[in-house]
């Protein structure tokens, strides 16, 4: 059972019969008779086909939400019985957006400390990307912005509250000042992340509420 809702996670994921068979380790045949055999017994359709994936009916999206909770819980079931005989262990997966990855090492290296057996994967990703790796389990955790952009069904802790800093040479115009206006800030050459980064998305808006449109020098999103 466990392994036929992954099916259908995988497929959320991947919107491709073949991919999401491959991401799983089976044929595509196999991956079809599994979701065709939830469908069975649920006497519902959970997947519109034609000659390839079409999407989810609307059955099968309430499916696929039950689905990321049930093996969600199931892993965490795993996980916990296994640390009772040899204390946590593993890989935990941890997506964060580019500016939070200096904050990582403030929780690794304690949690670490506590659980040596556990080892981290940490992956760059957009805003929009860690929630959705995060709802379809392929990471464990993520760090982000919880302001400005909706969570979904996830549970958030705020870690740290973040602060700008306008960097300057110190022979420019503003190199002599302690504090800058966004207006000021909008007037001068601008090196920011790119704009499917929530950070470069919040001081758009910012410079846009102040009249000014943001045309950066240079762009990068790390």
């Amino acid at each position: 059972m466990i392994e036929k809702l992954e099916f259908l996670i995988a497929l959320a994921r991947e919107r491709h019969f073949g991919r999401a068979a491959e991401i799983c380790g089976v044929t595509q045949p196999t991956l079809s008779s599994g979701i065709k055999q939830l469908e069975e017994m649920m006497n519902v359709l959970l997947v519109s086909r034609g000659s390839r994936f079409e999407g989810f009916t609307p059955e099968g999206e309430r499916a696929l939400e039950w689905a990321r909770r049930i093996v969600s819980d199931s892993r965490a079931m795993r996980q916990d019985i296994d640390s009772l005989k040899h204390g946590l262990s593993g890989e935990i997966k941890i997506a964060a957006i580019p500016t939070a990855l200096p904050m990582i090492s403030a929780l690794t290296t304690p949690y670490r400390a506590k659980h040596p057996n556990v080892n981290f994967t940490i992956l760059s990703r957009t805003s929009i990307d860690v929630l959705k790796q995060i709802e379809n389990l392929e990471v464990d955790a993520g760090l982000t912005y919880v302001d400005n952009e909706p969570l979904g069904r996830v549970t958030s802790t705020p870690l740290y509250r973040e602060e700008y800093r306008f960097l300057t040479s110190g022979d420019s115009p503003y190199g002599d000042r302690e504090t800058i206006t966004w207006a000021e800030v909008g007037k001068v050459p601008l090196c920011l992340l790119t704009t499917d980064m929530q950070n470069r998305r919040i001081i758009d808006r910012i410079l846009h509420s102040v009249g000014i449109e943001t045309t950066p020098t240079l762009q990068s999103n790390s």
